[in-house]
């Protein structure tokens, strides 16, 4: 049974940090996202790992303050949030895919390319 489970949520103040963990059992995938969703607002690709060669794909308005991670010994996804912002207020969701995205239809921050989700995290910054 594949399932994806997130932990870590929670509040913080701004300029804080929190880290959002994601178990992964059933099977070991190539590619790891987060994703988030805001009331209101369309669902966002927040950061990706490719878990064959490490390379890791951010949105700008995360870049130097997230950081995606994957323990491949406990199949387990992490993204480390630090310098916290109001605008970071989402639901947070992990998802993976087996393969590689086909980057001429999709990139590794679209949701198009991932087939399994696990049940989101709510993290929330004042």
């Amino acid at each position: 049974h594949v399932q994806l489970v997130e932990s870590g949520g929670g509040s913080a103040q701004a300029g804080g940090s929190l880290r959002l963990s994601c178990a992964a059992s059933g099977y070991i995938y190539r590619t790891y996202s987060w994703f988030r969703q805001a009331p209101g607002k369309p669902r966002e690709g927040v950061a990706a790992i490719d878990v064959g060669d490490g390379s890791t794909y951010y949105l700008n308005s995360v870049e130097g303050r997230f950081t995606i991670t994957h323990d491949k010994a406990k199949n387990t996804l992490y993204l480390q949030m630090n310098s916290l912002k109001a605008e970071d207020t989402a639901m947070y969701y992990c998802a993976a895919a087996v393969g590689l995205p086909d980057l001429r239809r999709v990139g590794y921050l679209s949701a198009d390319h991932y087939d399994t989700w696990g049940q989101g995290t709510q993290v929330t910054v004042s």
